[in-house]
């Protein structure tokens, strides 16, 4: 069964556009949990712009489900993950001043660094993801840097599925295999919506995770929260 993973970023955003707490953000993950989320994923950028260093402390004990932290891997984001142990920390690539994550990582080029910051973050117990390109190579070199799981980055498929869905999905597939093939298990996210996620689904059935963050809240503001993740569970099964 692949799991539906809520991404609250842009809850946090909208809370930090007035100040104060509303939404309140620990509330709102209680919530996506309580009508059926089975994970929690944030992303602290170092100008706390969402998800601030404190949340990540205050929503730890409220995580029943799984908590997915992703960041750069700097020191700050090192240190998160050993004082929160989370079940599943996600590498990705892009620095500070990137508005939102745009591309997988080099997992050969970055070979030596990834393998450095795995290692840490395993010894606090925490799975470990890395963000890559639908790349056969480079899902497969993945395994090398002693990662978990990939998640694959789906702008590319999301883009493309509204002209030819076969096409969109077909690198997927193939770095779906070679990942397999070396062990990896296999996480998505990024511009997945209620439009496109079920066909990926059906075609990457060993999906072990999906992280959905914009487009589910975007969905919530006319569906309400509650239905809205039931709507994404629906798809997922």
């Amino acid at each position: 069964m692949t799991k539906l993973s809520v991404n609250i970023n842009k809850f946090a955003t909208l809370r930090n556009a007035r100040g104060g707490n509303n939404p309140d953000l620990l509330k709102i993950a209680r919530d996506c949990q309580r009508f059926g989320a089975e994970g929690i994923t944030i992303h602290p950028r170092p100008d706390e712009r969402h998800i601030t260093t404190l949340d990540v402390y205050n929503l730890k004990p409220l995580i029943t489900t799984e908590y997915n932290i992703e960041g750069y891997p700097d020191e700050r984001f090192i240190k998160l993950v050993a004082d929160t142990k989370p079940e599943q920390a996600t590498l990705v690539p892009d620095g500070p001043d990137v508005l939102t994550s745009n591309a997988g990582w080099d997992t050969k080029k970055y070979k030596s660094l990834l393998q450095d910051v795995i290692g840490k973050l395993k010894e606090t117990g925490t799975r470990v993801s890395i963000f890559v390109n639908p790349d056969e190579e480079l899902a497969a070199a993945a395994a090398d840097t002693g990662a978990d799981r990939i998640e694959l980055y789906t702008e590319n498929y999301a883009v493309e599925f509204k002209n030819n869905q076969e096409e969109a999905i077909a690198p997927y597939i193939r770095a779906t295999n070679a990942a397999l093939q070396r062990g990896l298990e296999i996480n998505a996210g990024h511009d997945l919506d209620l439009e496109n996620l079920r066909y990926f689904h059906l075609n990457i059935p060993q999906l072990a995770e999906v992280s959905i963050g914009h487009a589910l809240v975007c969905d919530a503001l006319y569906m309400g929260l509650e239905n809205t993740i039931r709507l994404y569970l629906k798809e997922l099964r």
